[in-house]
């Protein structure tokens, strides 16, 4: 890899979602007139309650990767917007089921939809959401696209029922909270980039391609975010911090911690994760043994190496604006631990 020169007095160029958001904004715009199209009901509390959780700041990522990637390939039409909303509503539905499930009360500090409505209206709403992003591929007409994304949603749900086994066992190994991430989070990111190619009629090289940076790009934002979660950025980026200590799911940097801890400490994570009684102070300490044991850092440190097959994954496509602002995101979503 080459040497970056930075000039005397310049000041270093931080990674940042502003080039894709510009790429795509004009179809972004599109995107959010069809969800909002799309969220009507003659049940007013369904545009109630996913209006509530689509406006609850999300930045709508995985919409934009389906966008960036019909640029990447070339595409000229409309179909990419359709989808993309589709996207959204995959990625809204299982939101809505994750935090039943999880009985969360807050999401980006915003009290959860489950906690305003109750659980069985989100329950169902999630439902609605995911029978409407079905309505818009069947639409598009494309048995691939359709396949893609149904796939994903079935992975989606495999994922969840995952987590559940292994909530609260902090003796897992790594490598099966790995196929918990890459389920629940990189599987969307996966299709949503594939399709792009799958619409723009490239081969299966160029979908293969687009596939690979979705799902890496998922696992590392995954890693980051797992990471944050016991981090004071957390606070700067609109989130609670610690909310995944007090759920007493295992996450990379809790299962590093406990593998690199004494007796002591190990006897800490089994009675705050594993058996779930915690107390005042419990989170400070567990934040203390985190930095302690590089598990932090370290959690991070795979991030990159998964943000770096991501990047590898656009090698084939020739260098452009689409091709930067999606390796933009790559650096935007690892750095953001910073």
């Amino acid at each position: 890899m080459a040497d970056v020169i930075q000039l005397e007095g310049a000041t270093p160029r931080r990674p940042s979602m502003e080039p894709l958001m510009q790429l795509v904004g004009d179809d972004l715009i599109k995107v959010n007139h069809t969800i909002l199209d799309r969220m009507h009901s003659r049940a007013p509390l369904i545009p109630q309650l996913a209006g509530h959780i689509i406006a609850s700041g999300g930045k709508r990522l995985r919409p934009m990767l389906t966008l960036a990637s019909t640029r990447l390939c070339g595409y000229t039409g409309e179909r990419q917007i359709g989808l993309a909303a589709a996207v959204e509503f995959i990625h809204t539905a299982s939101l809505l089921h994750d935090d039943v499930v999880d009985e969360s009360d807050l999401r980006r500090g915003d009290a959860t939809a489950n906690v305003l409505w109750g659980n069985q209206p989100s329950v169902l709403v999630g439902d609605f959401l995911f029978s409407r992003a079905f309505q818009i591929m069947v639409a598009d007409g494309s048995l691939e696209v359709l396949r893609v994304l149904a796939n994903a949603s079935a992975i989606i749900s495999e994922g969840e029922v995952m987590q559940l086994e292994t909530l609260n066992n902090v003796e897992i190994p790594e490598e099966k909270y790995l196929e918990v991430v890459a389920a629940k989070t990189a599987a969307l990111f996966a299709a949503a980039c594939r399709i792009g190619a799958v619409i723009a009629g490239r081969g299966a090289v160029e979908e293969d391609a687009l596939e690979a940076f979705g799902r890496n790009l998922g696992i590392a934002f995954q890693l980051v975010d797992d990471t944050l979660d016991y981090s004071a950025q957390q606070a700067t980026l609109g989130k609670t911090v610690g909310d995944d200590f007090r759920e007493g799911k295992v996450t990379l940097p809790v299962l590093l911690a406990y593998r690199r801890g004494d007796e002591v400490e190990r006897a800490f994570w089994v009675r705050c994760i594993g058996d779930g009684e915690q107390k005042d102070g419990d989170l400070e300490h567990a934040m203390e043994l985190l930095q302690r044991n590089d598990a932090l850092q370290d959690s991070i440190e795979r991030a990159r190496h998964y943000g770096a097959m991501a990047r590898d994954g656009l090698g084939i496509f020739p260098d452009g604006e689409a091709k930067r602002a999606l390796v933009d995101v790559v650096d935007f979503c690892i750095e953001r631990a910073y």
